[in-house]
């Protein structure tokens, strides 16, 4: 009869990606020699099922024949990103009845994936371009509120909007959800008259800026998202960051940066002639949610109230969570 296998002890979990990682475990010589499979019971943290299985009786998640450790794991229909898993592994041997010795199940190890990286944001960012539709010129960032929100930047902030936490609206891998602090502003604007929505799902009041005070020269400009919410349409988010500053810094290494003068979202074109206006223009398919990393401060534009008569709740991003079944905006990677 053949010798017990011993039960994999010190899991070791690294090169953590999105949708990949790397595991390797304490096994004897004798057990390395000999195993032919491993099988890992691989789930999300916060729906683990208390009663392990055995293999004999629950075919296992994952079934791998033997290789040398550390094993890479790697899989976008199993694994997400930015999700806690649990993990445990068994080594076995193949009998020639074709049933199994299996060792004893080794301790549950935690672990976390991560970000989009940024050849997964490039793939992302290739969609966004088929979606982006033609330029249309426009003017004015804005921003839309409820007047206590611009009550209180006025008493108590010094009349300066100061940055606030990305929320996790979109897709669930973008480096800048939870992580990136900014202002939020839209630019998109209504066919037919060139200006603003007369409708806001965030607030009867609006901010408005000149458009050269957040896009000029001295800004970077990066793709940080595109996503849906189960509708026809889609967003794409942009961070806007003075070049050299902290925003910058964090987006340089993490987001792909695109041309100002050239991309099909939003662009700056300098002026061409001596007393002419620079040219801005913004997508027309895909509604535009803009990130400014720093401080702005109300001086620098003005607030109105909207022309609408309603406020469209139904259209608000905050928290939004991402179609995972949208062809057009997933990629080959966790949601």
């Amino acid at each position: 009869m053949d010798a017990a296998l011993a039960t994999p002890c010190n899991i070791q979990i690294c090169e953590v990606t999105c949708d990949s990682f790397r595991i390797m475990w304490d096994i004897t010589p004798e057990d390395s020699a000999r195993s032919t499979h491993f099988f890992i019971d691989l789930s999300r943290k916060e729906s683990r099922d208390p009663n392990r299985f055995k293999h004999r009786d629950v075919p296992t998640k994952l079934v791998a024949k033997a290789v040398p450790l550390p094993m890479a794991v790697r899989g976008h229909w199993f694994l997400s990103p930015r999700t806690e898993y649990c993990v445990a592994v068994q080594t076995a041997v193949r009998q020639p009845d074709g049933d199994y010795l299996v060792s004893e199940w080794s301790q549950v190890v935690e672990f976390c994936t991560g970000d989009y990286a940024m050849e997964h944001l490039q793939q992302l960012l290739d969609k966004a371009k088929g979606a982006a539709g033609r330029l249309l010129k426009f003017s004015v960032f804005y921003r839309n509120q409820h007047p206590e929100y611009f009550d209180f930047v006025r008493g108590e902030c010094g009349g300066l909007m100061r940055p606030a936490l990305k929320d996790i609206s979109g897709s669930h891998g973008s480096p800048v959800n939870g992580k990136l602090h900014g202002v939020f502003f839209s630019c998109s604007t209504e066919f037919d008259t060139g200006l603003p929505p007369k409708d806001s799902p965030y607030g009867p009041q609006r901010f408005l800026i000149p458009a050269g005070h957040l896009l000029n020269p001295n800004i970077s400009l990066y793709f940080a998202d595109f996503y849906c919410m189960y509708t026809a349409y889609h967003y794409v988010v942009l961070v806007l960051a003075p070049v050299g500053s902290e925003g910058d810094t964090f987006c340089r290494s993490r987001l792909p940066m695109l041309d100002l003068a050239s991309n099909p979202f939003l662009t700056y074109t300098a002026p061409q002639r001596p007393g002419e206006e620079p040219l801005f223009c913004h997508a027309s398919d895909v509604i535009l949610e803009v990130i400014f990393t720093e401080p702005v401060s109300l001086d620098q534009g003005h607030v109105e109230q909207i022309r609408g008569h309603h406020q469209l709740m139904s259209l608000t991003t905050a928290n939004a969570k991402k179609d995972p079944s949208c062809k057009v905006c997933n990629i080959s990677v966790g949601r």
